[in-house]
């Protein structure tokens, strides 16, 4: 709200000063600290588990977006609602790569953990590819 008033605009494309910078970096931090508390409190402190929360988090995102391709909800705060949420869901999915399995993870090794991670985005890429866009930027 004060990176709004103070600025003008919140859109991430919009961000080419100083303090714009300062404000995204600031936003970074919390969403990052906030979002990680919030993966490991539903997962740990809640008993839910790392795959029910995994599933909530990558519920909501879903739920994101579609309000953006089915709705008229304004893209940027759709953009900043999924943008904090990816933080929970890579908390929880993280800790299911490496949590031991007696706590509900696959004791992946951290090196196992990047590994599947590195063979899941590249399968992404290749599956997914990229559409070359009408707009310039």
């Amino acid at each position: 709200m004060t990176w709004q008033k103070t600025m003008g605009s919140i859109a991430v494309d919009s961000i080419s000063k100083p303090k714009a910078e300062v404000f995204y970096w600031t936003t970074i931090m919390f969403s990052q600290t906030l979002g990680t508390a919030l993966g490991d409190w539903v997962a740990d402190s809640t008993g839910m588990g790392y795959t029910t929360s995994a599933i909530i988090f990558g519920s909501l995102l879903a739920l994101i977006a579609l309000a953006h391709f089915y709705t008229k909800i304004s893209k940027t705060l759709l953009f900043w609602s999924a943008f904090v949420l990816t933080r929970p869901l890579g908390a929880v999915l993280g800790d299911f790569l490496d949590k031991p399995i007696d706590h509900g993870g696959l004791a992946l090794s951290r090196f196992g953990a990047s590994a599947a991670l590195l063979v899941f985005i590249i399968v992404c890429l290749l599956v997914f590819k990229q559409r070359a866009s009408a707009k310039a930027y």
